[in-house]
């Protein structure tokens, strides 16, 4: 159906494209995989029923899928309030590394598993959160200082990140666990149960933490930061143009610093939820991937707070689907991140074709 707008020929969906389009083109993405699926000689239905079991068929696994989506949500959440700014985080995954690498110092070395009132979780959080904002402002310098293109600099800042994680659980010096034997894992001891994040059911059938609803207080603060607050417009003013913001007395250096350290800090925020709510242990690929993921759903989301939401569910029951149809059904993992990829790609042309529609 449509409707004529008053005075022009143009049609206007009753539906809105910004809706209907990024629906249509989940569909299609998800249909090719399946054909995929089917070319290798793997059983749809069964490849189906592994997918759903993996995502809604227990409450465990609602729980971890939310629990990952929690994760993507914060790093998309930064990408977002950088690109408020014209900046372009990519280095989600560093920052995870960060935030993981502090919170499990803090949470085994910081003696603070006896301290009251939440202490002994929270201080890793904020610990992790200072790693991150750390991280991310060292590209903000760089940028002001030397005119490194953030792009570049929090990309390789990522490498290092994941480099220096995977150094702090191979050196016995820094977190890796005591070595018994040979066969002993390169990964940190065990947190302290005083540390782990408080489960919001207290159930470990339905693990969803904390981390649930402080994210959704940090969507609000952040979606009011930049749409109903003097510094959101003042972002959004260097973002637009960087010489007339100057001249209108508005602090370039410092805005970019506390654009790409406030998302480094939602990145640093996210490694310490998947230590202290999910892992419990510093491991080598301990981030997973998340940044990657995260840095998806804020580039699908086109600045909308909502939109990260959205995406990140998405990718949080995309992935734990695509382990169970690994484990179950036998698709290879390969085939599965192809998968994601189809629905990125898809999802990508889908913004495209409603930004020139808009523009009509």
């Amino acid at each position: 159906m449509t409707v004529l707008d008053q005075g022009t020929s143009k049609p206007r969906f009753a539906i809105r494209p910004a809706l209907l389009v990024p629906v249509l083109a989940v569909i299609f993405a998800a249909l090719f995989g399946l054909a995929l699926v089917a070319s290798i000689g793997v059983s749809v239905p069964n490849a189906i029923a592994a997918f759903i079991n993996g995502t809604v068929g227990s409450p465990y696994s609602i729980a971890a899928s939310i629990n990952r989506s929690v994760a993507f949500a914060l790093v998309g959440f930064g990408f977002v309030l950088a690109n408020r700014a014209n900046l372009t985080n990519v280095g989600g995954e560093g920052q995870i590394a960060v935030g993981g690498i502090a919170a499990t110092a803090v949470a085994l070395y910081g003696h603070v598993s006896g301290l009251p009132l939440g202490l002994s979780f929270i201080l890793p959080m904020l610990a992790a959160v200072l790693a991150g904002a750390a991280w991310g402002a060292l590209a903000g310098f760089m940028k002001i200082k030397a005119g490194t293109n953030e792009v570049i600099s929090t990309l390789l800042l990522s490498f290092i990140g994941v480099w220096l994680l995977y150094w702090c659980v191979q050196s016995p010096a820094l977190l890796r666990k005591p070595m018994t034997t040979s066969a002993t894992l390169p990964e940190s001891l065990e947190i302290p149960d005083e540390t782990k994040l408080p489960l919001l059911t207290g159930d470990y059938s339905f693990p969803v933490h904390i981390g649930l609803p402080l994210a959704i207080v940090l969507a609000v603060v952040v979606a009011v930061l930049l749409s109903r607050t003097i510094l959101g417009l003042r972002l959004r003013a260097i973002g637009l143009n960087p010489v007339a913001a100057h001249r209108a007395g508005i602090s370039y250096s410092r805005l970019v610093l506390f654009a790409l350290a406030g998302a480094g800090a939602l990145g640093g925020l996210a490694g310490a939820l998947m230590l202290l709510g999910e892992q419990y242990s510093l491991k080598d690929g301990f981030s997973s991937g998340y940044g990657f993921d995260g840095l998806v759903a804020g580039l699908l989301a086109r600045g909308s707070i909502t939109g990260v939401i959205a995406a990140s569910l998405l990718f949080g029951f995309m992935r734990s689907g695509g382990i169970n149809m690994e484990m179950v059904a036998a698709v290879p993992t390969a085939l599965v991140v192809v998968i994601q990829g189809l629905i990125v790609i898809t999802l990508a042309g889908a913004t495209l074709f409603i930004e020139k529609w808009e523009r009509q």
